[in-house]
This record gives C-alpha cells, structure tokens and sequence, in this order.
C-alpha cells in the first residue's frame, strides 16, 4: 500500500507492503466525470497531522470495469443526472456479483479531494435514494479526514451498497478451512458460527464434528460445512439468534460456507478432496500461534499455492502467549510469504480500517496475504475478522460466471445420502451451466463407462429449498428412487447434449515436487482431478527415462480401476506417500464404453 494512503487509511502494512488500496485498475476513458452538482476541486499541497507538507493523497485511477466507484460529490443531480447514477450503480452492482464500493469525495483519477460536511451529507442522502431506486442497501464503511490547508473539515466516505440479485437468493463465497492439527480450525468455525466463545476446552467445536470418534478425540478426519450469514447491515446472522439453517438463509443477504478440513496428515487425501473437488473461492489458514508453522502447515500452504487458491491467515491461540510470541510467528509468517516459492505480500490487520482495505486488496490483487490474531477464548480481533468476510466481494468477476452459464450442465458428484421419504441425494458443485427441478440428466462413467438417465426432483442450498442452481454454486439434488448403489464420488451429472467422453489413459504435463529417488515408468500414485481420485500407474514419461525432483515432463497415465470423465486443462495434483506432484491435463484418450469394458477388465 502506498505510505500516503496507508496514512490516510489506518494502512496495516508494514515497511515494503502491498500496492495502494483499490489494486492496478485501469483509467477510465476520457470524458468520465464522477463530480455532480459542482466542478472537480483543485490539487493543493496537503499536511499531514503532524503539520509537514506532502503530496496530495490518492488511490489508483478509476476502473471502467470492477465494483468500484469514485465520485466526487452527489450534490443536488438533475432528474436525468440522477437515472443516469442509477443505471451505473447497477453496472457496479452486476460487477461485483451483488456488491459495490463507492469513494464519495475522490475524482476519476483517485486524488482524494475531500468534502465537506453538508456537501457529504447531501451526497450520502442521493447515494440512498440511487440504492432505494435499485433495491440495494448501504453501509457506511469509514469515513477518514483529508487536510487540504483548509479551515473547513473536508472528509471522504467509504459506503458498500448490497443488493442480492434477482435470480438469487443471497450471495454465496465458500471458504476452506486449513491447518495443523490442533490449531483451533473446528473450535473458530464453531466460535462463528454459534456465536459463543469457547471455554478453552473444545465446547466451541463439538458442534460441528460429525463422527464419535472426532468428539473423542477432538481431531476432525471428514469434511463438514458450517455457514455464516450477513444481512443487508452488515450485522452477524448465525445459530446464536437464528435455530435453524432455514432461518439464518432467509435473513442473511450474504453467506459464507466454511468448508471445515482435516489438519492431521493421516486425512491428507481427504483435504485434498476438499480443495480440489469443492471449488473454494478462497482458504483460511490457520496457524497457532503457540507453535508457529510446524506439522503439517507448509504442507496445506504449498497445496493452495499448487492449487491457485487465494488464501488469508488467521493466528490463533494468541490469550496463550505472550506479546512476543505472537509477534515472533508473525514475523515467522512474513518470511515464509516472501520467500521465491510464494511471493506474496504479507498485510497485518490489526483495526478494522485494516480489515475493509485488506477485503478489497485481497480480492483485486492475489499476491496479498491479510494475517489476522486473535483468540477464540478471549474474543480477541474475532471482530476483525467478521468485518473483513462481510466487506470480502466475489473472487470471480461476473463475465466468467455469465460464460459458465451459457454453456451445458455439468454438475460434479462429491457426496451421496440416502434421506428417508426423499430418496438418494447427491451433493457438489454445478461446475457450468444452469440446473432446475425436473431437469432430465445423465450420470456416469459406471464401472463399465455407461451414463446412465435420471430426473432432478429437488434442489436445495445451504439446507434451504431453490429451484434454480447456477454455474459455480453447491448444492444437493434429490434423484428420488434412484439406485445409490449406482453412484460414486467422481462422478458427473451432465447435459444429454454434452455426449460426455470417458478415458481410463490421459497425458499431462507435471512438476514433480519431491520423490525420494526417482520417478519411472510403473509408479503408481494416486491422482486428484476436480472430485476425481484414484490411483493411476505412470505408462510412459515423453523424452525421458525417469523424473527426480523438480524436473518437469509430459506423462502418461493409466487408471487402474475404472474410466473417469477429465477436460484437457484440467489442473492435477497426485500423490504416493512423500512423492508429490502438480500439473494439468493435456491429452485425454477417449474410448467407448465397449472399450472400457474390454480395457478395464470387466
């Protein structure tokens, strides 16, 4: 962030940060005007508080794309003027999927000039009328005085305006929950979402394990979704004013999901499922602060970095420690998020001034990483943390979810139920497409490569009924008497008008990461596509005889068991013991479901 906005902000970097707030945007084209009622202000030597002359503040200019908007003032608009703010604001909101930022007092080119106080209340009141005028909500996020050597305070506001879309019923971001083992993942996500703290002893998490032997020995080993809710205000919704998930559904505007994995290395392959198959828009790291990065922390680091997923850090355990402990893993923290392998920016929230820049930071640039303490005992900075999952907009802009729906169904198959009086239930993620009730699919491969028919009869999301599913959301469908016996977890739900392709050979270009000795022809490892696991033998390795660590290389693979649906392009991860490696699909061999019988051995 750069000094002067920091200043002006409350800016939580440290010496050598991350870019100033609002990320790299573009200029907006020539003749764009974010002034009304009044002309642009001028460029004058600002003070800062303690009286030395600097540059004027600013932000990076105007982007005619993304959530954010400068405006100068909203003073007084004539009729036309103010439907013209409207249509605007509905570009923003469409932008942000739901969410827009508006900088009232800052001109296009992002010098913030400042207003006064009634100029700013009179602008405030039209930003109120404009949000009315759409259905929208407005909250004042922080307002922060701007010294322009004038006697009169001048001050800009920071406001998001929320509007759930028509065709939705709250806006959804998933987030994966990682960590060591006992770093206090399930005993946060029960603090969220109970709204209780924990007595020191677990009571926090009991919640939220689903097997006897978790709550025995208070380590979570499958994968378990908790929700937190937002309403229009910005205000908590969660089980502690709200019974049932139903509930927390119909009066929240926003959702979180915590996807809630396993931190004991034994479960790796089923955190591995979690990332690979869930589609997490970003992933909580948790780290205590009491032991720093130890077991298997970098681990779960290198598999969001592997996996290109943007992730946040959250210091646990800090009523444990002393000042200098925490301070200690922090610095900890900084060194291994500078080092080449990561190269990310490191932004310690300690205000809630450094939450909301650090929400939007976050979401415009992937190389910065906010580090959150707090304590899930005491309450510490848990505050903080809530406001920067309030401010956090959607991570994937609104012309990629429009492409995914424009193209055939695809739903992948992670979980299978049988739900008495419903019948067999799956649940996943609706990778493309739009999925409704009574919609007629096809599942497969089968064993022997077959896609068999069947009939969606109900859809649900977070526990609450929907009709409609769109690409990039999860959800469970109600198949009603079909045959679960039929059904595994890799599987996918598609079109007819797909006419999906199997394969049980594919090629893919990889890294190897680290293998003892070396990797060869005849290694077996079990491979992660999307919600696809299984173990596959290494056919051939293109131009060479063998691979050892770091050495990148196209090979072949073969599945042992049975044929899986892949796209080229893909992304891979396979693992074997400490073997280790990352790629993406490049050539899948298509066969028919007659030559999956015959290769397979059926």
């Amino acid at each position: 962030m750069d000094s002067r906005v920091s200043e002006l902000f409350g800016g939580c970097c440290r010496p050598g940060g991350g870019p100033a707030m609002g990320g790299n945007l573009k200029a907006r084209g020539a003749g764009g005007s974010s002034s009304c009622g009044g002309p642009k202000g001028k460029k004058k030597n600002g003070r800062n508080r303690g009286g030395k002359a600097n540059n004027p503040p600013y932000l990076p200019p105007e982007a005619e794309d993304g959530n954010i908007e400068y405006k100068l003032k909203l003073v007084n608009p004539s009729q036309y003027r103010f439907e013209h703010l409207v249509t605007q604001m509905k570009w923003r909101l469409q932008e942000g999927r739901g969410e827009a930022v508006y900088q009232i007092g800052v001109e296009d080119n992002g010098l913030l000039v400042g207003l006064a106080e009634e100029e700013m209340r009179a602008s405030l009141k039209t930003l109120h009328r404009m949000a009315e005028k759409v259905g929208a909500d407005i909250t004042v996020l922080r307002e922060r005085e701007v010294d322009y050597d004038s006697d009169v305070p001048r001050k800009i506001t920071e406001v998001l305006v929320r509007k759930v879309p028509d065709n939705q019923q709250f806006l959804d971001l998933r987030v994966a929950v990682l960590g060591n083992v006992d770093s206090g993942k399930s005993t946060l996500l029960g603090v969220l979402t109970q709204g209780e703290l924990d007595n020191g002893r677990g009571r926090a998490r009991l919640n939220l394990f689903r097997h006897l032997h978790e709550i025995q020995s208070g380590r979570t080993s499958s994968i378990s979704f908790e929700i937190l809710g937002f309403n229009s205000k910005g205000e908590v919704v969660n089980y502690s004013d709200s019974r049932t998930a139903e509930e927390i559904c119909e009066s929240s505007s926003k959702m979180i999901t915590f996807i809630d994995l396993a931190g004991h290395h034994k479960y790796l392959h089923t955190t591995i499922f979690g990332l690979t198959s869930y589609c997490p828009d970003c992933a909580l790291l948790l780290v205590s602060a009491n032991t720093g990065i130890a077991g298997t922390t970098r681990e779960h680091l290198g598999l969001a970095l592997a996996l290109k997923v943007p992730f946040f850090i959250v210091v646990s355990k800090v009523d444990l420690c002393a000042k200098t402990t925490v301070e200690r893993t922090v610095r900890q923290l900084e060194r291994v998020l500078k080092q080449p392998g990561c190269h990310k920016v490191p932004m310690l929230v300690t205000s809630e001034d450094d939450a909301v820049t650090a929400a939007q930071q976050f979401a415009q640039s992937p190389n910065v990483t906010p580090i959150f303490t707090l304590s899930s005992v005491s309450g510490e900075s848990l505050d903080l943390l809530k406001v920067f999952l309030n401010i956090l907009p959607p991570l994937t802009n609104s012309k990629e979810q429009e492409e995914l729906m424009q193209q055939l169904t695809e739903f992948q198959v992670d979980e299978i139920y049988t739900v008495p009086e419903v019948g067999t239930v799956v649940g996943g993620t609706l990778s493309s497409g739009i999925c409704r009730e009574g919609d007629q699919l096809v599942v497969g491969p089968t064993d022997d490569g077959c896609f068999l028919e069947l009939r969606v009869c109900s859809i649900q999301r977070n526990r609450s009924a929907c009709r409609v599913l769109r690409a990039g959301q999860a959800a469970t469908l109600a198949l009603g008497d079909f045959d679960r016996a039929l059904l595994r977890k890799g599987m996918v739900m598609v079109s007819p008008e797909m006419n999906p392709t199997i394969c049980s050979v594919f090629e893919a270009e990889i890294v190897l990461l680290f293998h003892a000795t070396t990797f060869r022809r005849g290694f077996q490892v079990t491979v992660h596509v999307g919600n696809v696991r299984q173990t596959a033998v290494v056919e051939k390795i293109h131009a060479k005889d063998k691979l050892r660590t770091g050495e990148k290389a196209v090979v072949r693979f073969r599945f042992l068991k049975h044929p899986e649906y892949l796209k080229v392009g893909a992304k891979l991860l396979f693992r074997e013991g400490v073997t280790k490696g990352i790629g993406h699909v490049t050539d899948v061999q298509a066969i028919t479901a007659g030559e999956a019988q015959a290769t397979m051995g059926f």
